[in-house]
């Protein structure tokens, strides 16, 4: 079997769908089921039919485009990623997973490669948290991790509920039957930009992820009290933004105390009311994201966070209410399957390094029905989620190049 990636058709795809954008080039902005998302999915399907895939969404609009192999009763081998974006995000993050599996197929179609197994690429649903505020609902509802029931409960900035969204755009399945049965994948691996330095930084094309990170996502409340920038004195002030920046650097501080490099945290959210240079800040809401290989350690870092908070609260005289939003625990990739990436690196006679990603991605969840594991190329600078994400030609081709061996090796 001669494996070739047409690299010039899947760097011309890749370049094509950036062009599905609520945003100006070079940004993407693809929110999960708006007008444009609706226009990429039905573009990413009519390439997946080109090539003889047949193709299905289950009812939160995830998209399997099968290859059927001899043996179809058979669990299938997965691979995929996701193609919504963040506003004003890149065109590689979760786009090289899904065009890069769907040339991965088409590469062993040429070759003449006949899979026992079938093959399946997954596009899976609003990986990004940009639209319900809780990212990889498709996985999560896949896997089981989110229930039909607390999906029902997600709500948009406009109030509109998961089952009002789907409605809208035709999606009209039953949420229970979203659960992938038992058995249904026999593997399932993702190719990603590493989203981070380390693969450029010491000049290594392949990164075969061994364990994936997992967040835990705080929403916090910090209410003081209003008044005059000139008429209340320091002394009888209660700013709920001094207490909010105290405790972001608290926040900060639990992360870089924590005794590992793998322990991060983040607050990417601040609001503060009434928002005027002259008024004192009476109410500030936070959002925080903690994350860690190490399940017991960021629950450490959590107690840290807390006790700060508390602290904080009597000092300044204010309320802080903390409520958890999420917090799933990390995952081991499967160790056959990463010796599987591992032995496709060799035959390409490519070096590679196993490594943990830190963000997480829908194979976290996938990891909870199946034995899951990841692959990395770089990315220029470690760059991701903003407009300057690059990933080269090269280095994209070299990821297909794996993935289609390791499928191969999978699904005989």
């Amino acid at each position: 079997m001669r494996l070739e990636v047409d690299g010039t058709r899947l760097v011309s795809e890749i370049e094509a769908l950036a062009t599905i954008s609520d945003a100006e080039p070079p940004a993407v902005t693809r929110i999960v089921f708006s007008p444009t998302d609706l226009k990429a999915r039905g573009w990413l399907k009519a390439r997946c039919e080109e090539c003889g895939l047949v193709v299905r969404d289950d009812a939160i609009g995830n998209v399997f485009a099968r290859w059927t192999g001899s043996d179809p009763a058979a669990p299938a081998i997965g691979t995929g990623s996701h193609i919504d974006a963040i506003p004003n995000a890149g065109k590689y993050d979760g786009v090289v997973g899904v065009l890069g599996g769907l040339e991965a197929i088409r590469a062993l179609q040429r070759s003449g490669f006949r899979p026992r197994r079938s093959i399946e690429l997954l596009m899976f649903t609003s990986e990004e948290p940009t639209r319900f505020g809780i990212g990889c609902i498709g996985s999560r509802m896949l896997s089981g991790t989110l229930s039909a029931k607390d999906a029902r409960r997600l709500k948009d900035k406009d109030g509109a509920s998961i089952d009002e969204v789907r409605a809208k755009v035709g999606l009209d399945g039953d949420l229970e039957a979203i659960k992938l049965r038992d058995g249904y994948y026999e593997a399932f691996v993702e190719l990603h930009i590493e989203q981070g330095p380390q693969l450029e930084s010491e000049r290594i094309p392949i990164g075969v992820v061994t364990g994936i990170a997992a967040p835990a996502s705080l929403r916090i409340l910090i209410e003081g009290s209003s008044g005059h920038a000139g008429g209340v004195l320091m002394a009888d002030r209660r700013d709920a933004l001094c207490a909010a920046a105290e405790l972001i650097l608290a926040v900060e501080n639990a992360a870089r105390s924590s005794g590992a490099r793998d322990t991060v945290a983040t607050v990417g959210i601040c609001e503060v009311f009434p928002g005027a240079v002259n008024s004192i800040p009476s109410r500030v809401h936070l959002s925080a994201d903690i994350r860690d290989t190490d399940l017991k350690r960021r629950d450490r870092a959590m107690e840290q966070i807390e006790i700060a908070s508390e602290s904080i609260a009597e000092e300044r005289k204010v309320s802080i209410q903390t409520e958890l939003v999420n917090a799933d625990a990390p995952a081991e990739c499967a160790p056959a399957l990463v010796e599987a990436l591992a032995e496709a690196c060799r035959k390409q006679q490519l070096k590679f390094l196993p490594m943990v990603s830190r963000a997480y991605h829908d194979s976290l969840f996938m990891s909870r029905i199946a034995p899951t594991a990841m692959l990395f190329i770089p990315c220029r600078n470690g760059y991701s989620h903003r407009p300057d994400e690059y990933a080269s030609p090269e280095d994209i081709v070299r990821g297909t190049l794996v993935l289609a061996e390791t499928l191969a090796s999978l699904a005989k």
